[in-house]
């Protein structure tokens, strides 16, 4: 991790840095992920099995490839009943936060008989999709199939890589229990997203897959957009944090790391007014690392992707963090709400010193599928309205109709389309 001065050249140059972390900058896989994707279209289950086969290391075949019951039941054995109950908890926290969003269609009648509205309809099929193995995150299981199931989605279906024995990751199985999943299917990779985007002789083709992934799923996922709804292309996880003089250096280090340890491409920023703390962070994230599991992988994320940006004002630390639109952001400074208020491009915002990030991942209810590389300048996180479509409805009665007949006809003639003007004044002979 390395303090740097803000400046107009360091940003430019840590803006091109953090990008170089985007999947669109792995073109590379793009041909193999390609071929895959037309091998599982073209060919179905034989080319889903056979790529099981080859990347699983597992036989799959169609009488064992959707999760039993049975299968259920003996991951619940497996998983601490303490851990089952907090899944439970979150998941209830989650559902609460998120049948709020929920939206209702609308109409807007005229006295001249015009009547406009929205249609709201949720869609009919979902896909999930949930690493497996080290990478396997209950969380995300929750988080992406309960949004779907407020949003009264009809069936849920999720894909997520079995193991060398053909079993899944018995804490994904539990989550996706407690969270309402219909199907599981025992497959993952490229191959998993081409057969929910196209449908196979054993896996239902989806109206849109969401969950996170590797380069292989996210490229998968990017390939297959256009035939499916996706989420988004999601790139590693990310966490810049504003503070001032009154932070605590230890809450500070503890939540960079926190970022950082999810994988070597992971990114941790604090930006601040204080030099005093800028080398106290520095100094905690060394002593913490070296205490926690995962401290080769976040050496080598703090390496790459760790900075420490000394600022003059806050207001100067706003415009670096809208600048950068991370995927987490905290702000503990004397008073957060009042910098919250200047903030307009992030994933997720913490206020506080105890709104510590890991606290959006597992429990406090708001969606941890969030915006990254930037895209928070324009992307949301994972909601209902992801799960739904919004139907334009138009009646107009003969008398409206009639009052706008001329600028109708007017505005079609104007762009050539004489059979668009002649569909309306049709009506008027």
């Amino acid at each position: 991790m390395r303090i740097v001065k803000l400046t107009a050249t360091s940003k430019e140059n840590l803006l091109q840095d953090l990008l170089k972390r985007s999947p669109n900058h792995y073109g590379q896989y793009e041909e193999t992920v390609a071929a895959i994707v037309e091998d599982v279209k073209k060919n179905g289950d034989s080319a889903l099995f056979s790529y099981t086969e080859q990347f699983d290391h597992c036989k799959i075949d169609a009488s064992c490839i959707r999760v039993s019951a049975a299968e259920i039941e003996e991951a619940y054995a497996k998983v601490d009943a303490a851990f089952v109950e907090t899944m439970k908890k979150s998941a209830r926290n989650i559902r609460r936060f998120h049948e709020k969003q929920l939206q209702n269609s609308w109409f807007d009648a005229q006295e001249d008989g015009t009547i406009l509205g929205v249609k709201i309809t949720p869609i009919q099929t979902a896909g999930v999709y949930a690493p497996g193995g080290r990478a396997a995150y209950p969380s995300s299981v929750l988080m992406n199939v309960i949004p779907a199931k407020v949003a009264k989605v009809g069936r849920i279906i999720l894909a997520t890589p079995p193991d060398r024995e053909g079993k899944v990751t018995p804490g994904t199985l539990v989550a996706a229990h407690i969270a309402g999943v219909d199907e599981i299917y025992k497959m993952g990779g490229a191959q998993a997203i081409a057969a929910m985007a196209f449908g196979t002789q054993s896996v239902p083709k989806v109206d849109k897959i969401t969950g996170p992934g590797n380069i292989f799923v996210a490229l998968a996922k990017k390939a297959c957009f256009g035939y499916v709804g996706i989420d988004s292309i999601a790139g590693p996880s990310e966490i810049l944090v504003i503070a001032d003089g009154t932070a605590n250096p230890r809450f500070v280090a503890a939540d960079l790391l926190s970022q950082a340890e999810h994988d070597e491409l992971a990114s941790a920023i604090l930006v601040t007014t204080s030099e005093e703390l800028a080398n106290a962070v520095l100094r905690e994230t060394q002593k913490m690392t070296e205490k926690l599991s995962r401290k080769e992988i976040i050496r080598k994320s703090l390496e790459n992707y760790g900075y420490i940006l000394l600022v003059d004002s806050l207001l100067e630390a706003v415009e670096a963090a809208n600048d950068i639109a991370s995927e987490h952001l905290e702000i503990l400074t004397k008073d957060p709400y009042a910098v919250m208020t200047k903030i307009k491009n992030a994933g997720a915002i913490f206020l506080g010193e105890y709104s510590s990030e890991p606290l959006g991942d597992y429990f406090a209810g708001p969606n941890h599928v969030l915006p990254t590389n930037g895209t928070a300048r324009f992307f949301s996180p994972l909601n209902v309205d992801d799960f739904c479509k919004k139907t334009s409805v138009i009646s107009y009665s003969r008398d409206a109709l009639s009052k706008a007949c001329p600028d109708i006809a007017t505005f079609a003639e104007n762009e050539g389309l004489t059979a668009h003007a002649n569909s309306v004044k049709i009506r008027f002979e």
